[in-house]
């Protein structure tokens, strides 16, 4: 038999091969299959040819080739996960909170981003399923990436929107309280020009929190000015030219509510670079927290999601369909907390 060069974890035989299971059977003095017992910990296998099998595995570095140990069980021990974008920290949170609970549960995470494009989110998906993953935990462009994923048998969970109520699990945040929450908060202040930055009104996610911003207005008695729903673009340079538009006029806001971080600190730097206050010219909530709205002075309000508790609570909806394929499908809504900082205040002369 070849030597093993001795080393880090992947290594390989004298002759340049990784090592493989016959190379750990024949180093063991045992079968492969006494060897894949023994590494699987399917099925018995003495506990001192175990140990053996287990240090000449250790020594000749093998690694178990995951493809083939994923086309002879149907599926792999892994999830995929599919988020919109990596760069905005609420996606990189939610990931985490994946991350976590898939590890607890001895399974790997298997990220993509989108980056926005339906195209790029079913080329993931087609992924997904070469790679035969056990399910996969997404944040949908559409509802065609979750309609593919189901042809395939896959267990999905959308989670911050949904796009296919009814038809498969999802975890969501009330977005419609919270909001309606936050922009009575506004009202309740005096303040009556509010402005809603929002980047899209056809998902659940900016749909809901622009009936949440409507109500708010309904319950107080007071007229809204459609002409203030306004869309801020995808990006933080797109929304700081539409907030600079926004607030450079002479009929400008007194308050803007921003309906996701990116828009929020699109409104931060129009604000800053029109060289006007927050919260004394124009007072400032966003819809999701991110790190920045404490480092700057003041402090930004905002609807506090915990993107780490959806990305944990879309794993334990996931094992709970795995576990029970026919249970009916299920919608959880988690409550989202508001982070009282010091970016509103009355509007001058109130």
């Amino acid at each position: 038999m070849e030597a093993a060069v001795p080393g880090a974890r992947g290594a390989v035989t004298a002759a340049g091969r990784r090592a493989t299971i016959k190379d750990v059977a024949e180093a063991a003095d045992v079968s492969r299959s006494t060897a894949s017992r023994a590494l699987t910990g399917r099925g018995y296998v003495a506990p001192a040819v175990r140990e053996r099998v287990r240090r000449a595995a250790q020594t000749l570095g093998y690694v178990p080739d995951a493809m083939a140990r994923n086309l002879r069980q149907q599926v792999s021990r892994s999830i995929g996960v599919l988020v919109s974008d990596l760069r905005n920290s609420f996606y990189a949170d939610l990931a985490s909170g994946v991350s976590s609970q898939s590890r607890r549960r001895g399974y790997a995470m298997m990220l993509a981003d989108d980056a926005g494009s339906v195209e790029a989110e079913l080329e993931a998906a087609e992924t997904f399923v070469a790679l035969r993953v056990a399910g996969v935990i997404l944040t949908p462009l559409s509802a065609e990436v979750t309609e593919y994923l189901g042809r395939h048998r896959i267990p999905v969970i959308e989670v911050d929107r949904q796009f296919a109520e009814g038809v498969c699990d999802a975890v969501v945040v009330d977005n419609k309280a919270a909001a309606e929450r936050v922009t009575a908060s506004l009202l309740q202040q005096g303040h009556r020009r509010v402005a809603l930055l929002i980047d899209e009104m056809d998902w659940t996610t900016g749909r809901d929190r622009l009936v949440g911003y409507r109500s708010a207005f309904l319950a107080a008695g007071l007229p809204l000015d459609d002409a203030l729903v306004v869309r801020g673009g995808w990006d933080v340079g797109a929304a700081t030219a539409v907030a600079r538009e926004l607030l450079g006029g002479p009929e400008r806001p007194t308050a803007v509510f921003a309906a996701n971080n990116v828009l929020a600190e699109g409104v931060w730097r129009a604000a800053q670079a029109l060289g006007l206050r927050v919260p004394e010219d124009v007072s400032l909530v966003s819809f999701d927290d991110a790190p920045w709205m404490t480092m700057v002075s003041p402090g930004v309000t905002a609807v506090a999601q915990d993107a780490v508790a959806l990305g944990e609570a879309a794993v334990a909806q996931m094992f709970d369909r795995i576990q029970s394929p026919e249970s009916p499908k299920r919608t959880v809504m988690l409550s989202a907390a508001v982070a009282e900082r010091g970016s509103t205040a009355p509007p001058a002369g109130a």
